[in-house]
């Protein structure tokens, strides 16, 4: 059978297109034969993401990003492209990652720890970690910081070579050897006279030894005055002081008692202070009595008489 020429450019041009197709989907990373589960996450920004970028697992790639659509939000969804034989749990977090310092992103699946797997269709938890640049802003922020204080040194490393400074760093050591030098002469006049007094500072500390000693043993003395009146505030405190002041209180009552009878006249005693006949009858017979007195010493006879050999007793 014979085949013209248009056929035969036919079915060359198919099988071109069939390897342009194959070819383009190999080099996106598809693989039209394979069978695919298809996940999506919605991330705030994708700065840096393109179409076919890789999705990995500890660094290995289980599938690609075959999609992307922004949202009227602002917001943007991706589409990714995991082979069927890696399971993805429910939980799992699509991560987007920095892959070098210019800026190349992917995407990194931190798997969860659920026991559910995400059905294909699944939109998936979304993350965005910093970029490299992002991590060594810190870095290099101290680096600047670091330069500056680097040229400052130089700049004061170039102002020290200067001869000027230079003279005035020697001036400044020979004041310095200047001031040492009459320092350890003071030293050495102080170390004199504290030698020529040693005498009379050792009798001053002994005097200060003696005055603690006497200080210890005062306050001793002064703990058991101390102790002695806290005792006596104790007994004081323990005393009955208000029945005894009642008890005065009482006698001083009594005595007032005598005292207004002996003023009112009332009683032997009242009588003879108040009333004057008992006084006066009080004053003559103490006079009768003195007389009887005066008569008995002169003229005993007449009261009292005896005889030596036994006389006979006159009337």
């Amino acid at each position: 059978m014979k085949i013209s020429n248009e056929t035969k450019v036919g079915i060359l041009t198919a099988v071109g297109i069939a390897v342009l197709i194959l070819g383009y989907s190999f080099l996106s990373g598809s693989d039209l034969f394979s069978r695919e589960n298809k996940f999506y996450a919605i991330y705030n920004s994708v700065d840096g993401l393109t179409v076919s970028k890789p999705v990995l697992v500890n660094g290995f790639q289980i599938g690609r990003v075959s999609d992307m659509k922004l949202r009227p939000d602002g917001r943007t969804v991706v589409e990714f492209t995991i082979n069927h034989q890696y399971n993805v749990p429910s939980n799992t977090n699509a991560k987007l990652v920095s892959t070098d310092l210019l800026g190349g992103k992917a995407i990194r699946f931190e798997y969860g720890n659920s026991k559910v797997l995400a059905q294909s269709k699944d939109t998936l938890q979304a993350d965005i970690q910093g970029s490299l640049a992002e991590s060594l802003q810190p870095i290099q922020t101290k680096a600047e910081h670091l330069i500056t204080k680097l040229d400052s040194s130089l700049a004061a490393i170039n102002k020290i070579m200067n001869p000027n400074f230079q003279r005035n760093v020697d001036r400044s050591f020979s004041s310095i050897a200047n001031s040492l030098e009459t320092l350890e002469g003071t030293t050495k006049k102080i170390d004199a006279l504290v030698g020529s007094q040693s005498e009379h500072i050792n009798g001053i500390m002994t005097n200060a030894e003696d005055v603690s000693g006497n200080l210890k043993v005062s306050t001793a003395h002064l703990n058991g005055i101390a102790t002695n009146f806290e005792k006596v505030s104790n007994d004081l405190a323990n005393a009955n002081i208000k029945q005894t002041l009642d008890n005065a209180n009482q006698a001083v009552a009594g005595l007032q008692a005598t005292v207004d009878k002996i003023n009112s006249g009332n009683g032997s005693l009242g009588m003879l202070i108040n009333d004057k006949t008992v006084y006066k009858n009080l004053a003559d017979a103490t006079a009768n009595l003195n007389a009887l007195f005066i008569d008995l010493k002169a003229h005993p006879g007449r009261y009292v008489s005896f005889s030596v050999f036994g006389g006979k007793k006159k009337d």
